[in-house]
């Protein structure tokens, strides 16, 4: 995996996934996912949630845009270890705060909103469908906010009424919703 674009741009983040349970989105999905944002949001006013954050592919493709308020959030001991260290390594431990936990308890018990949320859950996730619904009833979106969920060809969201549009990259979908 590499940072496309921005002042990390070419950085390449290596984990050892042996025994992750994350699946990294790929470069070119990523790339083509962060041409569509470059037109919708100004990064470096963006305050940005990512969920199921894994080795931190998107929470590192926005601050190295600009973004410097940053919330990660994953259950896997292994992943937050990796973006802990990376942050350090890239000297942007300021720009991103780290949370080891459960995301369906972070979503509802969290008490900020945010202007972006990217979640890139497993896609056999039980409650993948509810992501924006738990999102829009706890308020973590802000008026005017976007949120991309992650997923493949399993999983529908055009009849959600949040729904606004998605795009497809091979078996990736990113679909975008606005609260």
């Amino acid at each position: 995996m590499r940072i496309v674009g921005g002042s990390l741009g070419g950085r390449l983040l290596r984990p050892n996934m042996k025994g992750w349970p994350t699946r990294p989105t790929t470069d070119i999905s990523k790339e083509a996912l962060f041409n569509i944002l470059h037109n919708r949001i100004e990064f470096s006013d963006v305050k940005m949630l990512d969920l199921f954050g894994g080795a931190g592919n998107h929470s590192f493709e926005f601050i190295s845009r600009g973004c410097n308020d940053v919330t990660y959030v994953d259950l896997h001991p292994k992943c937050i270890h990796f973006v802990k260290n990376q942050a350090e390594e890239f000297g942007v431990s300021d720009s991103i705060k780290v949370i080891r936990g459960d995301v369906q308890k972070f979503v509802s018990s969290c008490k900020v909103n945010f202007d972006y949320i990217f979640a890139g859950p497993p896609y056999p996730l039980v409650w993948l469908k509810q992501i924006p619904d738990l999102i829009v009833k706890n308020e973590l979106i802000k008026e005017g906010g976007i949120l991309v969920i992650e997923h493949n060809p399993t999983h529908d969201f055009t009849n959600h009424r949040q729904f606004i549009e998605k795009r497809k990259y091979g078996q990736t979908i990113f679909s975008f919703f606005a609260p």
